[in-house]
């Protein structure tokens, strides 16, 4: 029995037969496809016609489908056959496609990686060659693949060529994008391509400029661009001729003097470095020096720096992260929407917050901006070093009986080291002269948390943290107890 196509890739001509035929359990090496009037060795077995409306109930799992869309732009001969022999077992069997090692599914999967494997060499390799015409500049390339994968790519060039009119010829089809839609046509020879333009001498420049004899492994290149592609490359012409000088160069570089280092940034204009005293560990002194800090470089998109707040009698120290959005604004710590949570917590616990002192591990609001918005970013370790000394300086002046450590650069900041929080909230951590730590800590969430966690637990995890914040108020009470 023999089928038409109407072109290499009819997969939906071949998907309507192809279920046709398996409903009537017609065995597979009974069935021949032919593509448009092609000539065959079976000229004389007559050409089947399935009608548009014939139909069956053959069902197949979506992965064949979407494999054998894929596998149809293959350029075997006798892929049509082979994916309809699968058709039939999977009717009998319905995981056949898991099997790997059966050798029907390997001869697909491996139709299908290549087929894939063409598609990307197809999307690395094509060079577009400028060409003046009457409605200005447009691009053309020339491309041999060894797949039927001319259409299946176009849309990638669509993608990011959008903006610009181009076409891709290959002998076999050919893909046209105006600006505005695609249009597919026959194939053409190589003459018919430019073969080059002002752009690829630029290019070659830049490729033989950027070229390292050091490191050149003429067999490694070969295996990610393999020489029957060199001629559709404009750099390949300079490959073996660069390989070839390669030992030479690389002795010429050992052999020069040594090239002073570049900076990678013109200097910075000096200004003052912030230096902490105890004196000066909070209040207005410390906001002016901050403002002058430039032990990291936070300070040169914040808009100010954030000192810490509250009076320096406090009993009780809390230390977040950083400022947020606005904290940064507003000059001060925890006014924005983790600040009112902690408020809120804070007087559940029995905490007044005007008789504690509030401050940050890190005094510079670091962020990403989106769009015209500025998102938090978390502070890296040199950051939340170079603000130690500020926090420190906050502690010797303050002198609280507790420290709250809310989250985990404040625990790193306070401890000089991580620690688990949710494995360790709730305990009083005691100084030892080894930690070099300064004052008892209290390990807690930050209230920031408890604005990400899922709805459903919000209120379970903000209980939690009023438990944390009471035992804070027991701490100093108990100590104050004659």
């Amino acid at each position: 029995m023999q089928l038409e196509l109407a072109s290499e890739i009819d997969f939906d001509g071949w998907r309507q037969q192809a279920r046709w035929l398996a409903a009537r359990s017609i065995p597979a090496h009974d069935v021949h496809w032919r593509i448009n009037g092609a000539a065959s060795l079976l000229d004389e077995v007559p050409t089947v016609a399935i009608e548009k409306s014939s139909s069956s109930e053959t069902r197949v799992p979506r992965a064949f489908v979407e494999l054998a869309r894929t596998v149809v732009l293959h350029r075997s001969a006798d892929r049509f056959a082979a994916l309809y022999r699968v058709l039939l077992r999977l009717r009998n069997e319905p995981r056949l496609l898991e099997l790997d090692v059966d050798p029907d599914v390997m001869r697909l999967r491996i139709f299908e990686r290549q087929v894939k494997h063409d598609e990307h060499r197809m999307h690395a390799y094509v060079r577009f060659r400028k060409v003046d015409g009457e409605r200005g500049a447009h691009f053309v390339a020339w491309y041999a693949p060894e797949h039927h994968i001319v259409e299946a790519t176009a849309g990638f060039f669509v993608r990011r060529f959008a903006g610009q009119r181009w076409a891709i010829l290959t002998p076999e089809r050919s893909v046209v994008w105006d600006g505005n839609g695609v249009t597919f046509g026959d194939g053409v020879p190589r003459a018919a391509a430019p073969t080059d333009d002002v752009l690829e001498d630029l290019w070659r420049t830049y490729y033989a400029s950027i070229f390292n004899p050091a490191r050149v492994n003429v067999r490694v290149t070969q295996g990610h661009m393999p020489k029957k592609f060199w001629s559709q490359l404009p750099e390949a012409q300079l490959i073996e001729p660069l390989a070839a000088a390669a030992n030479t160069r690389a002795g010429q570089m050992v052999a020069a003097e040594a090239a002073a280092p570049r900076r990678s940034h013109a200097p910075r204009p000096s200004a003052p470095i912030a230096v902490p005293t105890a004196d000066s560990g909070a209040g207005n002194e410390q906001r002016d020096l901050l403002n002058h800090c430039r032990n990291c470089p936070l300070w040169e998109h914040a808009t100010q720096a954030v000192p810490g707040e509250g009076p320096l009698a406090a009993r009780l120290m809390l230390v977040g992260e950083q400022p947020g959005d606005q904290e940064d604004i507003a000059g001060r710590p925890f006014v924005g929407p983790a600040g009112q949570l902690l408020d809120r917590a804070l007087k559940e616990a029995g905490i007044d917050r005007s008789e504690v002192y509030v401050t940050n591990a890190v005094k510079h609001f670091k962020y990403e901006l989106r769009g015209k918005r500025r998102l938090h970013k978390k502070p890296a370790e040199l950051e939340i070093a170079a603000c130690h000394a500020w926090y420190e300086s906050e502690v010797d002046a303050v002198r609280p009986d507790l420290i709250v450590a809310l989250g985990a650069t404040a625990v790193r900041a306070v401890l000089g080291r991580a620690l688990p929080i949710l494995a360790n909230r709730g305990t009083v951590i005691e100084p030892t002269t080894e930690s070099g730590v300064k004052g008892r800590v209290l390990v807690t969430v930050h209230p920031s948390y408890l604005l990400r966690v899922l709805p459903e637990t919000r209120d379970a995890e903000y209980a939690k943290f009023v438990d944390d914040l009471k035992i804070a108020t027991r701490y100093i009470r108990d100590r104050t107890a004659p």
